[in-house]
């Protein structure tokens, strides 16, 4: 029998992995001391075990809980600053005094001291509870001075009212808080004694409905009762602390007094000795310091004169021969009845300390080509001769001597106009269609004036407040506004100017988007007055690298210093000896050059006034507050970004403006000024960058109707008015309102008429469009002083929404 033998194409299956386990030991052994390459990666990405990841999560919770508890234990204490609480009532009703004196006179073991200077204030001292508070005020419609305290305040202690909670100034004040960067707060009634006992828990019940939207979860306290004060004080000792990150990474100090010096040259000027408690960070005296509302200044020299508030009065022990201790202490003026020696804590380095340079001095030589010479400009003008000789059409049988007398239309046309002049003319030409509407709108204005509605005092009286010129203003830019959003960045085009001239700035785009534009082309003669960093973001992580891991020397936190500030204007101190506070911040490295800010904002709903481009707003951005006209734009993520007319409510906006130097984050607010010296909140945000390169781009709008369709081809009428203009724009694309896209082929006739061809069907409602874009710049209207706003009284309702509790 024939045996069947497998040949050599036999399929051979796998063999199936039988045998023992091998264990570790037999795994290391085969491997002969290889590590496999998962291992390798582990060690060198330093990877710990679960034990060791568990020790290490528990080592950071309790360094957390230590640097908080240590920071808790610091404020206020003998070794650290003062407690400093700003108290601000929300309504009209909350008697500010009562509270004040509420907190004075606690308990006997507490100390009320008199502030030395004229910031209104008084210090706590309770040697019991090792804590020490200065309470300062403002009113709830003194807006500056609320908003500088705010700046360096450790708590904010809002007194509240039982029965309506805040009015409608209180909420305007909780909104500028709120956007400015609110630091530790708590909540106080004031009155609720006064009520029933039943209408008492009615009014804390529709009060804590109205707390949900502004502090939801927060916990309210009394303060009828010098107990209900002493529980509130306990709370504030006890409270975490919330942190601003603008002033952590910064030296700032409030000033308990102030002392000026003028210099031997003018009595205008000198050398400004203030006093406070140094908070935040290390003070370096090379650092500049910026004093708020008035500008940067330099440092001299610290002194490290004598607490003047301390918590346990030290007791000298009696000399030899004298029988008595003598004890040091506080007198109601904060000073000692002994005074030691002043020290001189540190001086300034000439070689180390910064500089006051704000600005580039521009050479106006630099960069700019050698002059030619009459060659070359003989050259340049046979060159433009033999090229209007080619394109010159002049009458048939005209002589070249004759044709040398007939001027191109081109040749009229001036390319050196100034920015100011051509963004008038912009401003005209969209005024252009509004003429006869404005003279019937004040026709029926006149006619308004005359008729009465009542014989009433009270509407006369209204009558004389009114300004009419600010009204007609103000009609002026609702229609201008309206206008714009109907017809988004559309114009007219001017019948008396050509529009090759008036329009020689603009160009036309392929794509908005995707095509190129050099961001240092044309750039305005301010530009070389500014600084540019190479990387912004990568100078502000060192900077701040450097203040985390360094250790800088100068005036520790918590020291009580007297600073010697260098040319400072003697307004300064006459305005703190009236009560205005003064607060002072330390700069960062470069925080003093001028640059360009791009500032992220939404429009504050509560105020609907239209806001137009470069139009002069106050803002307060971080710790600064200044002047200036800013530009508008979208906010987006491609390299050129479209301009604003107007301050669109509903969406976010990049605010573009001539500002010194500020790290984000930082808050931003923006005022404008009315003309009874009241300051209206018109948007809020936060500072996005500093970056000159952003392209702000003006988009221009040129419409014009179709006269004549066959099929893809169309005559467009009432976008030019003469053949040249028609020839000057033709190579820009043409597009529609409803989608199609074209371009121009030929012009008809001398009127402007155009042959156009596009991608489809053209109906004969449409309308042909021609975008053209120019680069826009801020204007130069930087001003650090900021004159103090008119306080808002009672009877007037200041600029926000009102409250409902019901």
């Amino acid at each position: 029998m024939a045996v069947h033998r497998s040949g050599p194409l036999k399929q051979q299956n796998k063999a199936h992995k039988g045998g023992r386990h091998r264990g570790r030991s037999a795994a290391q052994r085969d491997g002969k001391g290889r590590v496999a390459v998962k291992v390798l990666s582990k060690k060198a990405r330093k990877e710990l075990s679960r034990v060791d990841q568990r020790h290490r999560a528990s080592q950071l919770r309790k360094q957390k809980k230590e640097a908080v508890l240590a920071e808790k234990r610091q404020l206020g204490s003998k070794d650290g600053p003062p407690h400093q609480v700003l108290v601000v009532p929300l309504h009209e009703r909350v008697s500010l005094g009562e509270a004040l004196l509420l907190l004075q006179n606690t308990d006997n073991r507490v100390v009320p001291v008199v502030e030395q200077a004229g910031a209104p204030g008084f210090m706590l001292l309770c040697p019991q509870l090792k804590h020490r508070w200065f309470f300062t005020s403002a009113k709830s419609g003194d807006l500056h001075t609320m908003l500088d305290l705010a700046k360096v305040a450790d708590t904010i202690l809002f007194i509240l009212d039982p029965v309506e909670g805040w009015d409608s100034t209180g909420d305007y004040c909780l909104s500028c808080l709120f956007a400015q960067g609110l630091p530790t707060y708590s909540l106080a009634i004031q009155g609720v004694g006064g009520l029933l006992p039943k209408k008492q828990a009615e009014a804390k019940k529709k009060l804590s409905k109205a707390l949900e939207k502004r502090f939801p979860g927060d916990r309210l306290l009394h303060l009828d009762t010098q107990q209900d004060a002493v529980l509130l004080l306990r709370q504030l000792a006890n409270q975490k602390q919330r942190h601003l990150s603008f002033r952590d990474r910064r030296a700032y100090l409030f000033a308990h007094a102030a002392d000026f010096v003028p210099n031997q040259e003018s009595s205008l000027v000198g050398t400004l000795k203030v006093s406070g408690y140094v908070r935040g960070q290390t003070l370096d005296v090379n650092r500049l310091l910026h004093l708020v509302g008035h500008g940067d200044f330099q440092i001299k020299q610290i002194d490290a004169p004598a607490d003047p508030f301390p918590l346990n009065p030290r007791v000298i022990k009696a000399r030899k021969g004298l029988d008595m201790a003598m004890q040091v202490c506080v007198d109601a003026d904060g000073a000692t009845e002994m005074e030691e020696d002043l020290k001189v804590l540190v001086r300034a380095d000439p070689a180390r300390q910064e500089s006051l340079q704000s600005e580039v001095v521009p050479d106006p030589m630099e960069g700019e080509q050698t002059w030619p010479t009459e060659e070359e400009l003989n050259e340049a003008n046979d060159f433009l001769k033999e090229r209007t000789k080619m394109v010159k059409k002049v009458p048939k049988g005209t002589s070249s001597y004759q044709a040398e007398w007939i001027l191109d239309e081109d040749d009229e046309g001036s390319s050196d106009e100034d920015e100011d002049k051509d963004e008038d003319e912009d401003e005209a030409a969209e005024d252009f269609m509004e003429g006869e509407d404005s003279e019937v709108s004040k026709g029926s204005e006149e006619e308004c004036e005359t008729m009465t509605v009542g014989e009433s005092v009270q509407d006369d009286q209204y009558d004389e407040k009114i300004d009419e010129e600010a009204e007609e203003q103000m009609l002026e830019k609702y229609k201008q506004e309206r206008l714009d959003e109907m017809f988004p960045d559309e114009v007219d085009t001017p019948r008396d100017v050509a529009a090759r001239i008036r329009f020689q700035k603009y160009r036309g785009l392929k794509s908005f988007r995707t095509s190129p534009w050099d961001p240092k082309e044309n750039l305005p003669q301010d530009y070389a007055r500014i600084f540019q960093f190479q990387d912004f973001s990568r100078t502000r992580k060192r900077i701040f690298k450097e203040i985390e891991e360094e250790e800088s020397e100068g005036a520790e936190v918590g020291w009580y210093v007297t600073l010697h500030v260098c040319g400072v204007p003697a307004s300064v101190v006459e305005s703190f000896r009236q009560g205005v506070p003064l607060v002072m911040f330390s700069l960062l490295p470069h925080e003093q050059k001028m640059s360009v800010l791009n500032m992220v904002v939404r429009r504050h709903p509560g105020n609907l006034e239209p806001v137009k481009s470069k139009e002069e707003m106050i803002f307060h951005c971080g710790f600064r507050r200044f002047r200036a006209s800013p530009l508008y734009s979208q906010h987006t993520a491609a390299d050129k970004h479209k301009a604003e007319r107007f301050l669109r409510p509903g969406m976010a906006l990049v605010v573009t403006v001539y500002a010194p130097i500020t790290f984000p984050p930082a808050s931003v607010l923006l005022f404008r000024q009315t003309p009874d010296g009241k300051h209206n909140l018109i948007a809020t945000g936060s500072l996005l960058s500093v970056d000159p390169d952003r392209m702000v781009i003006k988009r221009l709008v040129l419409s014009g109707h179709p006269f004549k369709i066959l099929t893809k081809m169309a005559v467009v009428r009432y976008m030019f008015f003469n053949r040249e203009d028609v020839l000057w724009f033709k190579p820009v694309e043409l597009r529609t309102k409803w989608g199609r896209r074209g371009h121009i082929k030929e012009p008809l006739g001398t009127h402007g008429h155009m042959k156009c061809t596009f991608d489809g069907q053209l109906k004969s409602q449409d309308t042909v469009l021609m975008n053209l874009y120019k680069r826009v710049f801020p204007k130069w209207t930087y001003d650090p002083y900021v004159p103090e706003p008119t306080p808002w009284s009672k009877d007037e309702t200041s600029p926000g929404p009102e409250v409902d509790m019901q």
